[in-house]
Parts: C-alpha cells; structure tokens; sequence
C-alpha cells in the first residue's frame, strides 16, 4: 500500500498537542516525534511524557489523503505559526516488518553468549543461545548500549545470583542473566508492553519461572540483588540515582548504560559515594558505567 508523509517541524510546547490533532482531525495513520538535532531519546522517567526542543513530526497519510486540506487544517488549529514549515514525501511501499527481519542478525558477546532472533537458525547450538523478539520494546543487541551490558554480563559469574534488570525492555538482558547462570531475575519497565515482551521472550526461552516483571509501583518493598543493570538513559540514572543504589546489595555490582561520552561523568558522580567504579567503557561515543557496592 503506497503512503505519504507529512513532516512538520514543532517545539516541545506544542508536539504534543499538534500531534493528538493530526490523529483526531486529520486521519494520520500515525504520528512519530523526531529530535530535530538528533538527541537519543529512548525511555522517559515514570508518568514523563519527554518530549525535546526542535521537534520533527512526522504524520503517516495513505496516499489517497488530500494533503493540502491536512495543511489548511493545521493551518486553521493556529497549533503553529501561518507560515510554519512542512514537506510532503511520498514513501515506497515495502514490508518495514519483513525488511527489518531480514537485518537482524545472530550477534556474539564475549566468549559465550549468542543473541539469536527468533526466526533464524542458531550458529552455535552448543553456546549459550538467547532466542529474541523484541516485538515492541526496545533492546535486540545490534545498539551499543544493549551490546556494552551484555559484555559485561557475560564477564560476570552469574551461577546463583540474583539480578535486576532496571528498565527491562524486551528482556534481552534478563533473559541472557538467566541463560548465563542467575538463580532469579526481576525485570522492571515503565511500560506494560515491555513487560509482555519480556515475559514472552523468556517463555520462548523456556526461563519463564526464573523471570518476574514488574512496573516500579507493584515492585516488592526493600527488593536488592547481587547484580543490578540498568541501560536506560542519563536523565533517569541520575534522578533515580537512589532508587538503583537502594537496589544493589553491599558487595554487589552494577552497570549502566544508555549514556553518552559527554554525560558518563557527571552521571558516575552520583554513585561515586556509594560505589567504586570501573574505568568507563565506550563503544560508538556511548558508555558502559560499572562498579562494586561498598561494604
């Protein structure tokens, strides 16, 4: 089926609400937020909305849609300025779903580990082998984030340890834990979808009774564990600072990523007090922060 789509530029005052009218007054089939200045943005912090400043959306029309009308109606909601920018592209059709599938390949961390979408064939069957699909939560191993976490994972002696996987997203990193020798791990998401995903995952993988999932408000109290990973963005580790420190045992170790070259600092100094930190890892101007709890 063919599409076209419109791409307005915005702000984040008022992405939000320019893009709840795209969908209610003018059919968009769906509306993407885009950081114009190419800023990563991945999970927000719980209850965030995030949004970022010079906001690209783009609005997906099937090709039959009238796009001038589209523009009039934008127009006349007085959401933008009268001579605000905009570009009508025609897409080619083709099966996003397939063409994606098509490119995610077995990747290898380490000595041992294998992440293997779940519709290919396994190159080592002898390996440690975690069957993915991510469906709709972010985490298949091909970003570096994901990929620094899994290293060290894979570093670790797992056998009989507990581990929290802090933002579990389609459980890529929980499931590896178990697969790498964890007696128990919690997965804990902002986003029920991503709890799905992972608990998916981990039944494709037949560690389902060795995963819990939970969103941060149905948590258990006073949960801690040997190992704590948490790949979700700078923000959220230095505003959650103490809720991840509270998660780690003393002696026990954490790792975090979802961290570019020029945040990994100032994000190390505010678990500094409580742990000691490894040298920070970098791969493709993103970092791995890691370290052992004191005491």
């Amino acid at each position: 089926m063919p599409w076209i789509q419109i791409k307005l530029n915005a702000t984040n005052a008022n992405a939000e609400q320019i893009g709840d009218m795209l969908m209610e007054e003018t059919g968009a089939l769906s509306v993407t937020f885009l950081d114009a200045q190419d800023t990563p943005v991945f999970e927000p912090l719980p209850g965030e909305t995030r949004l970022w400043g010079d906001t690209d959306i783009l609005a997906l029309y099937d090709a039959e849609a009238d796009s001038k009308w589209v523009i009039e109606q934008i127009t006349a909601s007085g959401l933008l300025a009268q001579d605000f920018a905009y570009k009508v592209e025609q897409l080619e059709d083709k099966d996003w779903e397939r063409e994606w599938m098509d490119n995610f390949h077995p990747m290898k961390f380490g000595e041992r580990l294998w992440i293997c979408p779940s519709w290919r064939e396994i190159p080592e069957p002898d390996a440690i082998n975690v069957m993915l699909d991510p469906g709709l939560a972010f985490g298949t191993g091909t970003h570096p984030t994901t990929a620094l976490c899994l290293e060290w994972l894979e570093g670790l002696d797992l056998a009989g340890k507990t581990v929290i996987d802090f933002g579990c997203g389609s459980g890529i990193l929980a499931i590896a834990a178990i697969k790498l020798g964890a007696e128990q791990v919690i997965g804990i998401d902002i986003d029920p979808q991503a709890l799905l995903a992972s608990k998916d995952n981990a039944e494709r993988n037949g560690v389902a009774e060795q995963l819990n999932v939970f969103l941060p408000q149905d948590q258990p109290q006073d949960l801690i564990a040997d190992v704590v990973v948490a790949n979700i963005l700078a923000g959220p580790l230095r505003e959650l600072s103490p809720v991840i420190k509270g998660l780690v045992k003393p002696g026990g170790v954490l790792a975090m990523s979802g961290v570019l070259d020029t945040q990994a600092q100032d994000v190390a100094d505010y678990y500094r007090d409580e742990f000691s930190l490894d040298s920070i890892k970098e791969q493709n101007e993103w970092c791995r922060i890691s370290g052992s709890k004191q005491g």
